[in-house]
C-alpha cells in the first residue's frame, strides 16, 4: 500500500459552485507546509453572476491560487492592500505573501460575468516557517513555469523541483506543488524525495501503484516510498507537499501562526479597523466570525 491516509473533503455548496476542503482535517492537519487545501469547480455559473469574495485579511501564511485549462477556463480579479491588481488566469500560480498582514479580494471578472464565469481550480495556503513567519507582505504571478512530458503525461511544477525541473516560485519553506496531465496509458513517477507529499485526483481516474483513487479524495502518501501514477482513460491530479514542520500552526479564519496571542491581535487589528485597505475594493468587507483558534494537531 503506498497510501498512508485518505482524506475526503468537506463539500460546501455555495450555490453556483462546490468547494471541497481536504486541510486542515481530523486525518491531515498539514502536509508539509501545506495548512490549507480547498479544490472548487469545475462550474459554470449563471450569466451575470459570479464569484465575490470580499476584503479579509491573513497573517503568516502564502496564498496559492491555481486554475485550471480547459473546458471550464475561467479568471479570477485579485486585489491586495499593498495595491496589486491581477487577473488570474490557468497556467499562471499566484503567490501572495501575508508576512505580517495583508488584505485582498478575490472576484470575477466583469467580462466573466457576462458569458458566465467558469471556475475550476485549486486554493491552498502554506505556513510560513519559523523565523520568517512576520516577513513584509509580498504578491507575485509568475508564467514561466516548466513542463514536463514522457510517457503518455504532462505535469507542470508549479513551485519547487519535481522530475529535475524548478519553477521560479517564490518557497519560503521547502515546497513541491505540480499539477498532472495523463493521457489514457499514461504514467509518471512520483518521487520519495519530500519529507510529506499528498495526491489529489481532480478529474477523470487514476490509480497510485495499482490502488484505485477516489475523485477529490487527498491521498498523503508513506514517507520515502517512490510510486507511479497512471491512468487507463485519462485524469488530471495535483501532487502537493514538502517539508514536515517540527512546531506547531494555529490556524483560525483566515489566520495562522505557531502563536496563539498572534492570531487574538490580528483578530483585534481587524475587528478594529488597523488592517491597510484594498485600493479599488474598499467599499466591503467581510466581518470578523466568532470562535476560538485551535492547533492543527486539535479537532
Amino acid at each position: 500500500m503506498s497510501i498512508l491516509t485518505t482524506v475526503t473533503p468537506v463539500s460546501h455548496d455555495l450555490g453556483q459552485f462546490t468547494v471541497r476542503r481536504a486541510v486542515p482535517s481530523l486525518a491531515a492537519r498539514m502536509v508539509g507546509p501545506f495548512v490549507f487545501v480547498d479544490q472548487f469547480g469545475p462550474a459554470q455559473l449563471d450569466l451575470g453572476k459570479g464569484m465575490d469574495v470580499r476584503p479579509h485579511p491573513h497573517i503568516n501564511l502564502a496564498t496559492v491560487t491555481w486554475l485550471f485549462d480547459g473546458e471550464y477556463a475561467g479568471a479570477i480579479e485579485h486585489r491586495d492592500s499593498l495595491g496589486t491588481f491581477s487577473t488570474i488566469r490557468p497556467g499562471t500560480v499566484n503567490l501572495m505573501t501575508a508576512g505580517r498582514g495583508i488584505v485582498h479580494s478575490e472576484r470575477s471578472p466583469q467580462d466573466e460575468r457576462a458569458k458566465g464565469p467558469r471556475l475550476y481550480g485549486m486554493q491552498t495556503w502554506l505556513a510560513l516557517p519559523d523565523g520568517k513567519e512576520e516577513i513584509d507582505p509580498a504578491f507575485e504571478a509568475v508564467s514561466d513555469l516548466p513542463w514536463i512530458e514522457g510517457d503518455g503525461a504532462r505535469a507542470c511544477v508549479i513551485m519547487g523541483e519535481l522530475w529535475g525541473a524548478r519553477a521560479a516560485t517564490t518557497c519560503h519553506a521547502e515546497t513541491i506543488y505540480a499539477e498532472i496531465l495523463l493521457q489514457p496509458g499514461g504514467s509518471i513517477p512520483i518521487d520519495a524525495e519530500a519529507d510529506e507529499r499528498a495526491v489529489m485526483l481532480v478529474g477523470g481516474e487514476a490509480s497510485l501503484d495499482g490502488e484505485p483513487l477516489a475523485l477529490y479524495d487527498l491521498n498523503v502518501l508513506k514517507p520515502g516510498e517512490a510510486m507511479t501514477l497512471a491512468s487507463q482513460t485519462g485524469a488530471r491530479a495535483m501532487l502537493l507537499g514538502g517539508e514536515a514542520f517540527a512546531t506547531k500552526r494555529h490556524v483560525w479564519w483566515n489566520f495562522v501562526s505557531s502563536d496563539r496571542e498572534r492570531i487574538e491581535q490580528a483578530k483585534e487589528d481587524w475587528r478594529e479597523g488597523r488592517f491597510a485597505k484594498v485600493p479599488g475594493d474598499e467599499e466591503e468587507f467581510i466581518p470578523l466570525p466568532e470562535g476560538k483558534p485551535k492547533t492543527v494537531s486539535e479537532p
